[in-house]
């Protein structure tokens, strides 16, 4: 009991939600997939980050869609292994961690992937209906313009509004952190996208 008591305390609880979350977001599928398809090193390609849009330069649809999968999963792990009696700050803490861990892993040098797929996997975790209009947004804007960073960027923007539709105040302020790192990270795209220069879903960047 009492070693349980320990771990259940809000310190070594947040500790460990950073811990576990990073732990998982730093898992490198992106990476792990190209090369199970024999595409080599993914960060040779495109534009050398491992996340599911630049897999897919690889022309291996089969591996950037097992990319996207696993880097969402270990984002909703990272918050719903937390839910286990540490509190909803332990789910945050995880899930920004997790985030962290995916774009700024350790073990590849602090350069990862944007967090696109990660935010999905944490927001369907955190309140399941905002990482569903989250997707949904996504979806609309690249099936229309099928520009990725666009999707995302639209739909990372977006999330705080959804959360505060359903009274989610405390993880709305939480969506807003997490779309200021993402678009932090985009902003190459985002210099793209002004110029007219990004590149198209299942393109090759120069």
């Amino acid at each position: 009991m009492a070693i349980a008591g320990f771990f259940l305390h809000p310190v070594p609880g947040l500790v460990a939600a950073v811990a576990i979350g990073y732990a998982l977001g730093s898992i490198p599928f992106g990476l792990l997939f190209a090369r199970l398809a024999g595409a080599g090193d993914v960060r040779n390609i495109g534009s050398g980050n491992i996340g599911a849009t630049n897999v897919l330069r690889t022309g291996k649809k089969w591996a950037a869609a097992a990319t996207f999968l696993c880097d969402a999963l270990k984002g909703a792990a990272a918050v719903l292994v937390m839910r286990a009696g540490w509190g909803h700050l332990a789910e945050l803490v995880a899930g920004f961690a997790a985030l962290l861990g995916h774009i700024f892993p350790l073990w590849l040098g602090f350069k990862g992937g944007k967090g696109i797929s990660t935010f999905f996997g944490v927001m369907f975790a955190l309140f399941w209906p905002v990482g569903l209009m989250a997707a949904a947004t996504w979806l609309a804007i690249a099936f229309a313009i099928r520009i990725s960073s666009l999707s995302g960027l639209v739909a990372t923007a977006l999330t705080p509004a959804y959360m505060l539709v359903f009274g989610r105040n405390p993880d709305a302020g939480f969506a807003v952190a997490v779309a200021m790192l993402i678009w932090f990270m985009h902003r190459g795209n985002i210099a793209r996208l002004l110029r007219g220069t990004e590149p198209r879903i299942g393109g090759h960047k120069t």
